[in-house]
């Protein structure tokens, strides 16, 4: 007779935030095109064979994937369809190109890991025609079967601390959900905020003046935490520190109870602050409070760091060096600082091995952190962000790394259970409301990735365009059901790739700085041509052919989100809740519960 399986004391819950800018119709190489197709065959698919492989074996990663409203946009692009079986075409000529040449030179070593190439995007291309071109469908097919749970982000990834206005706080919401909707067929339960970024709500003045010199007036701005409650969003996730420096804040029962909440602390003394969720605190309806789960910092710099962490280990893929024309990777770490010109060769099955050492370790360090909280009555839950790219593209072992961790969960099961957060959510209770400080997981937890000297200009051109789609939203006159609405609906499709944050980031970190300037003012100059053509069929009921024409040209160039709605950006404009009084099945959807009604276990310490 089996025994039962121990219940699970302690969970990990991964999240991976998959995204990329739009770059259909924007170039292909060195930066373009060329970056969604690297992603679909190294990260993707990659993850869609793990995902596989693990429930063959009744096994489910239970992980929240993002898939970014804009990426889903571009993965169901026709352009993509089409122009990804020729990459992996390409890259399946060019290791056999490889492997010809290596033979011819008697380095076998190298001859046999252009074979594995050849099989690497072989494999790929079968894949992709698998599902008839369709990864969505892939992805849609596990969080269907309930293996992993796909959540949404904001539209075309727009920073939301730093946006001008509150309709471009929610259209940024409203616009995702729509099109995660569309695409996934049902309403996701949480979200990536992008960047981690959260900003409460309170006066808020604008960083910067606008491109002529004007300024705005400051405004009392809504919080990240009331945009997505209106959504029917139920959690997001922020960074380690903006819990450590959060204040509990009083429910009504706390206040009813003479209760007053301090500061959570610094987790070093109370080692349960950053494992469990925490309603969000403001002024909104906390009948529909919003869940916010702490980044943990320990497991995370293992799996982020390339200096210190498991991606730079020695019998790891080097990820900078390539062989042209083909692009192909054949040497490995080789050790931290080692010179391109002294990288040694890769050899998969060495790889394969330190990756179960890896994923072992990692399941340590996780029981570790929560070690002390096992036996709590509400078991404690650590939360592993990370960038789904950084799994396959950047690390090329991530993937099996991560079925690893899955198969070694289920192999000894115990005190830990990998779990998703909506699952968790619905089976525990929150620790109680705090209120959070603005920040994001960026450089320095603030803002400056994303506003600085170098990228300060973007942002006087961007508030006025906020400004300006706001004041034509409110109105009617584009409400023709023809030509003035498809000019409006494109200039707020233009207003949302100007708003992406990819942008600052590119040129903060000099990645791809060229390409980024050229985006946004090429986004800036449409939206500014968008503009000026609204206001001559404002003004004379039509349009010159060639201005036609050119908004024919745009349409087809950021042909994104076809169901894009401008009274989202209409003032005041936001989503009335649908259905009523929430269900009682829901943790989220009662009042938040008192501290005095957590056990004393589950409560922040020195609250």
């Amino acid at each position: 007779m089996t025994a039962p399986a121990a219940k699970p004391t302690g969970f990990l819950t991964f999240t991976l935030h998959a995204h990329l800018p739009y770059v259909v119709n924007h170039g292909t190489w060195p930066h373009g095109m060329e970056w969604l197709h690297e992603a679909a065959a190294e990260t993707y698919l990659p993850l869609l064979r793990v995902f596989g492989r693990l429930e063959a074996d009744g096994i489910a990663l239970h992980c929240n994937l993002n898939i970014s409203p804009i990426l889903l946009e571009q993965l169901a692009h026709p352009v993509f369809k089409t122009e990804f079986p020729h990459y992996l075409e390409r890259k399946i000529a060019a290791a056999r190109e490889d492997e010809a040449f290596f033979v011819s030179i008697n380095e076998h070593q190298y001859a046999e890991t252009a074979r594995f190439w050849h099989r690497f995007f072989s494999e790929a291309l079968v894949d992709f025609r698998a599902l008839d071109s369709d990864i969505i469908r892939g992805f849609r097919y596990f969080n269907d079967k309930g293996l992993i749970e796909i959540i949404t982000c904001a539209a075309t990834h727009g920073y939301m601390p730093l946006l001008g206005t509150d309709e471009s706080v929610r259209a940024q919401v409203r616009t995702g959900v729509n099109a995660h909707k569309r695409h996934i067929g049902k309403a996701p339960r949480g979200i990536w905020s992008p960047e981690c970024g959260y900003r409460p709500s309170g006066l808020w003045s604008y960083p910067v003046p606008n491109a002529d010199g004007s300024t705005n007036a400051d405004f009392e701005r809504i919080g990240v935490e009331q945009a997505l409650s209106e959504s029917d969003l139920e959690y997001f996730f922020v960074d380690t520190h903006l819990i450590e420096q959060a204040s509990a804040a009083n429910s009504p029962y706390d206040l009813m109870a003479g209760k007053v909440a301090h500061v959570l602390g610094d987790p070093s003394s109370n080692t349960r602050a950053l494992y469990q969720p925490y309603f969000v605190d403001g002024p909104y309806d906390k009948q529909h409070a919003t869940t916010v789960f702490p980044r943990d910092p320990r497991t995370g710099v293992q799996v982020w760091s390339g200096d210190s962490g498991y991606p730079g280990d020695s019998n790891y893929l080097d990820f900078h060096k390539k062989r042209w024309p083909g692009g192909h990777r054949y040497w490995r770490v080789t050790g931290h600082g080692v010179d391109m010109g002294d990288k040694e060769p890769y050899y998969p099955q060495d790889a394969a091995v330190r990756v179960r050492g890896h994923a072992a370790h990692f399941v340590h360090l996780v029981w570790e952190a929560l070690q002390h909280n096992l036996n709590d009555p509400i078991p404690p839950i650590l939360c592993s962000p990370f960038d789904a790219e950084l799994f396959g593209h950047w690390w090329f072992e991530g993937p099996l790394w991560l079925e690893a961790v899955a198969r070694i969960l289920h192999e000894f099961p115990g005190d830990l259970k990998l779990i998703s957060c909506s699952d968790y959510l619905d089976k525990f209770p929150r620790a109680g409301l705090i209120s959070m400080k603005e920040g994001s997981w960026g450089a320095e937890g603030n803002n400056q990735v994303w506003l600085n000297p170098d990228t300060s200009w973007t942002y006087t051109h961007l508030y006025p365009a906020e400004l300006f789609t706001r004041e034509v939203c409110s109105t009617d006159k584009w409400r023709d059901g023809g030509l003035g609405e498809r000019i409006i609906k494109q200039l707020c499709r233009e207003l949302l790739l100007l708003e992406s944050s990819d942008w600052q980031f590119l040129i903060t970190t000099g990645a791809a700085r060229d390409y980024a300037e050229l985006r946004f003012n090429s986004h800036n100059d449409q939206f500014n041509e968008l503009k000026k053509i609204w206001h001559d069929f404002d003004h004379y009921g039509s349009i010159l052919p060639e201005h036609e024409a050119r908004v024919a040209a745009i349409e087809h160039r950021d042909s994104i989100f076809p169901d894009i709605d401008p009274t989202f950006w209409a003032t005041g404009s936001r989503q009335h809740r649908e259905g009523g009084t929430p269900t009682a099945s829901s943790n989220r959807s009662q009042e938040p519960p008192a501290r005095s009604n957590i056990p004393a276990s589950q409560a922040p310490s020195n609250t």
